[in-house]
């Protein structure tokens, strides 16, 4: 091996991408979605990942004991926890599998989506759909264009979110907004000039929450089509913050809410 090649590490096997960490993996085969390919680091990490390793193998994939050096190159940093999967590429929600879901919404508690408006990065997408996994959410909305992809990376990010919220992707996102209304979701963008305060918003009822990208927030459709604009009260020298961080105190402001009305709820009916 050359050095150069040992500089860029191993690859994934051809056409998967690789998920990292013992979290992520579980939640890919409790989801039904078994790797075709396992890594397990040799050493005390086999006896620690027994369980899941046996998960694996009772699903028929295949597994591979790797030294801990290949499993660091592979993950470039990334906490792998002494396990990596490969499985096929993640793809998106169809835009009318959320129509059909919104339309026969029968659940108790009312729906909670996260709409991204302009999010490319794909470290802050994919911390975006942790935060919308830890708060439950009932599913993340992208555009077809401006939007950041499914990747590998995205999944390494959100830590077993990308395989456990649904991401619908729509063809015009202010159309999408315009349909969210027509079926009775208030739909709430953030944006810093707005003067209501997100504390002031009430997300108790069937909620979309609008983030913009850094810097250039929403686009003007996207924001005209909107019911309400709130921000984040900035009390310090920053004038905004990161998106993703943005998103984890906008999402559970709604937690919060629905905790106090007593209309909270678990991932399971998700």
């Amino acid at each position: 091996m050359s050095k150069q090649s040992h500089r860029r590490g191993p690859k994934a096997p051809g056409g998967l991408d690789a998920v990292y960490g013992v979290h992520a993996v579980r939640a890919l085969i409790e989801r039904g979605e078994m790797p075709r390919e396992l890594w397990v680091q040799d050493g005390d990490a086999s006896e620690r990942l027994a369980e899941l390793v046996a998960l694996a193998r009772k699903g028929n994939a295949k597994v591979v004991n790797q030294p801990r050096d290949t499993l660091d190159r592979l993950a470039q940093g990334a906490v792998h926890q002494g396990v990596v999967a490969f499985c096929p590429p993640l793809a998106f929600e169809a835009e009318a599998s959320l129509w059909h879901r919104l339309q026969g919404w029968s659940a108790e508690v009312a729906p909670l989506l996260l709409v991204l408006d302009g999010i490319t990065d794909v470290h802050n997408f994919g911390a975006c759909l942790r935060s919308a996994d830890a708060a439950s959410a009932h599913g993340v909305v992208v555009p077809k264009d401006r939007a950041a992809p499914l990747n590998a990376t995205v999944r390494k990010v959100a830590c077993g979110a990308a395989e456990s919220v649904p991401v619908y992707r729509v063809t015009n996102l202010a159309r999408s907004i315009a349909r969210m209304k027509e079926l009775g979701v208030w739909v709430t963008g953030t944006a810093g000039e707005a003067e209501a305060s997100v504390y002031d918003a009430d997300f108790t009822g069937a909620t979309a929450l609008v983030m913009g990208a850094e810097g250039k927030g929403m686009r003007r459709l996207t924001r005209e089509a909107c019911d309400g604009l709130v921000k984040l009260p900035m009390a310090g020298q920053v004038a905004s913050l990161n998106v993703s961080v943005a998103t984890g105190i906008c999402l559970f402001e709604a937690v919060r809410q629905r905790d106090a009305s007593g209309k909270s709820r678990t991932s399971s009916e998700r």
